[in-house]
């Protein structure tokens, strides 16, 4: 028997939003299912807030568009009539309550009766690894950044939503236990089910938690996959630069079948292999972009056969710890960066110092090819 078809718990159909004739969010269209770790990615300004703020109800699409939450349109709906959890990048925790008022503040507005009040407030300390008899009579001003953090999070999970946002929760947490708590939230993200939107500029947030990202560009979704999809693939310079690094060159192409490409330009004519679905025509300009790692650096007479080389000068070696970037200056224009891991400088060290003379060096399937901006 083939089991029923669930709905997604998010569906955006052609969404917009202006303020003042300017569209912050122009017609994006995506769903997310039941469950997943969805984040929304993106530099100040993009539109990821207010399309979580769009779909919290805080904001009012513009007509047209349709919102859905589990197959339910909700584009007229108030915000505590749509079933959701919200944590804010500033926690906004009552000063005046407690750590036990705060997290009861949501059911006691729900008119939750009292008697099962107090012991959904224990198990939503529990979850986010607050001890209730010691946490639950302190003041927020008792609190760390972190501690803080985690009442936000409860006084969300309290209510116990099929769907939780979240907006830039650890932006105010130091480095180390932002790190902790990425982890935290993808295992309670899998341990109870519940749907996460998330929001976020840092885009190593975003590859460690997520199980789908879509990267947002003025307004716009420029690319919706997987981490590995949207670090590995990135389909246009913006995607590319955003996410890590790369370094990027451009030319003419020149097809040789089979999604094989010659591109010609001012670095020279290299071999590239396109991505299936990638819009190249042959005698167009086109970009590529290669990730720093997956270069190599190699004497100018030692590239080995069949990779794409450019000549140049090393300017800057940068000592990371695990790894090394070998700044190369390009006889062409330019610098390209390439990541070295580290096997020991003082025992094994790289055999590169400024000045030396040196190409780097790719294989065709490790660069992606471009579409043109829009």
């Amino acid at each position: 028997m083939t089991p029923p078809r669930l709905d997604p718990a998010v569906e955006f159909t052609s969404v917009s939003k202006s303020f003042d004739g300017n569209r912050a969010v122009d017609a994006v269209n995506f769903s997310i299912q039941t469950g997943e770790f969805f984040s929304l990615l993106g530099p100040s300004g993009c539109g990821k807030t207010t399309t979580l703020r769009l779909l919290a109800g805080f904001e009012t699409a513009d007509p047209g568009g349709e919102i859905r939450i589990n197959g339910r349109r909700v584009n007229e709906e108030r915000p505590w009539e749509r079933g959701v959890g919200m944590v804010f990048q500033n926690y906004a925790l009552f000063p005046h309550l407690t750590v036990e008022r705060n997290v009861a503040f949501g059911l006691e507005q729900r008119r939750v009766p009292r008697t099962e009040v107090p012991g959904r407030v224990a198990r939503a300390l529990e979850l986010v690894r607050l001890d209730p008899r010691e946490f639950a009579r302190r003041a927020p001003s008792q609190l760390s950044g972190g501690q803080r953090q985690r009442v936000a999070l409860a006084r969300a999970l309290v209510l116990e939503p099929r769907l939780l946002l979240l907006d830039e929760p650890l932006g105010a947490l130091d480095l180390k236990l932002r790190k902790e708590m990425q982890l935290e939230l993808k295992s309670l993200n899998r341990a109870l089910g519940i749907t996460f939107v998330y929001v976020t500029h840092d885009q190593e947030e975003a590859l460690t938690m997520s199980d789908r990202i879509a990267v947002m560009d003025r307004g716009r979704i420029a690319q919706l996959g997987s981490p590995a999809d949207v670090y590995e693939n990135p389909r246009t310079a913006f995607v590319a630069s955003f996410i890590g690094e790369s370094n990027f060159f451009s030319g003419r192409a020149e097809s040789r079948g089979d999604r094989r490409w010659r591109i010609v330009g001012a670095h020279g004519a290299f071999e590239v292999t396109a991505e299936p679905g990638v819009r190249v025509s042959a005698g167009t300009e086109v970009g590529i972009a290669v990730r720093p790692e997956w270069m190599d650096v190699y004497p100018l007479d030692q590239v080995p056969a069949g990779e794409n080389a450019v000549p140049g000068t090393v300017q800057e070696i940068i000592y990371l710890g695990e790894t090394l970037h070998v700044l190369v200056a390009l006889d062409a224009g330019g610098t390209a960066k390439v990541a070295v891991r580290n096997e020991g400088q003082l025992i094994k060290p790289i055999p590169w110092a400024r000045g030396a003379r040196a190409a780097v060096a790719w294989l065709p399937e490790d660069c992606q090819v471009l579409e043109p901006s829009e």
